[in-house]
């Protein structure tokens, strides 16, 4: 029996160990298209804004920082960074990045009202505030957007004042000895 299977088996074996390849024409058909490395990529900030628009944050994220690679920091790229950021939840680092785009280029309007936003979602209302009042002093009032959020940061700073619940405390300070004294609740 293994002398009938030592032929096939040797042939089988031959068969794999051929090192014929494909011919040129072949390989020249099956060859990727060159690319034109003397041609300019597409913005990635442009490509980050449409990202963003599509809802694809992490990609957005990516594209921005691709840019910032081409560009440098700028306040554009650091505006649209922490957007992106802001997006994603992450509040520190957008505030972060807000902020540098903000000193960078104290007239960037959607620095300024993302910002807001940030400190907003973050609970300092009276700074969420001032940061719309700016930005819709430096947009001329002639976003609807910046009206809205400044609008919402007015209402909620006075509530935040005036309405305010008196909380009654149900603690007690008692001595016990000398210089000591013990906090008690009534829970």
């Amino acid at each position: 029996m293994t002398r009938r299977l030592f032929p096939i088996l040797t042939l089988v074996l031959l068969a794999a160990c051929n090192t014929g390849g494909l011919s040129p024409a072949a390989v020249a058909r099956n060859a990727p298209p060159g690319v034109d490395s003397s041609a300019k990529g597409v913005d990635g900030l442009l490509v980050g804004h449409r990202l963003m628009e599509a809802g694809e944050y992490d990609l957005a994220l990516r594209a921005y920082l691709r840019g910032a690679a081409e560009q440098g920091m700028t306040a554009d790229v650091l505006s649209a960074l922490g957007s992106a950021n802001l997006k994603l939840g992450r509040l520190g680092q957008s505030e972060k990045l807000l902020r540098q785009a903000i000193k960078a280029d104290p007239k960037s309007v959607p620095a300024h009202n993302n910002l807001g936003v940030v400190l907003m979602e973050r609970g300092a209302v009276g700074e969420a505030r001032a940061v719309f009042q700016q930005a819709y002093g430096l947009d001329s009032g002639s976003s609807d957007s910046i009206r809205e959020n400044l609008r919402l940061a007015i209402a909620k700073s006075q509530v935040a004042v005036y309405d305010k619940p008196v909380e009654e405390s149900n603690f007690s300070l008692v001595r016990r000895d000398k210089g000591q004294y013990v906090l008690l609740s009534s829970l």
